[in-house]
């Protein structure tokens, strides 16, 4: 499956399950770990962790691989690989500003 699928299917999910301000940023240029992040809020911490337990299994049984995730009740960021999920409650979202760390990774080339 080609990694705009993927990310496609996960986008997807996240948008069934109540996630809000869904965003996909193509870092395949870039010089970043990952190809794509996704960032997705929930609705609260309880929300966050629902999401992530959704995604693992709904996903993994479709062949998607889970490499680690980094957990609290308000932020769980998902390592697939080329793809890392930040799933975040809007507090933290506005906080952290990851767009804009993730605007900047775009413009710098490999």
């Amino acid at each position: 499956m080609t990694l705009t699928k993927r990310t496609r299917r996960i986008v997807d999910l996240l948008d069934r399950k109540k996630a809000e301000e869904i965003d996909v940023f193509d870092l395949g240029d870039a010089d970043y770990i990952a190809k794509e992040v996704i960032l997705a809020n929930s609705l609260g911490g309880k929300h966050t962790r629902a999401l992530y337990d959704a995604m693992r299994e709904e996903l993994k049984p479709l062949g998607e691989e889970f490499f680690g995730a980094d957990e609290s009740d308000e932020w769980i960021v998902v390592d697939m690989g080329e793809i890392i999920v930040h799933l975040m409650t809007p507090d933290y979202r506005r906080r952290y500003d990851l767009e804009a760390f993730l605007e900047e990774m775009k413009q710098t080339r490999r």
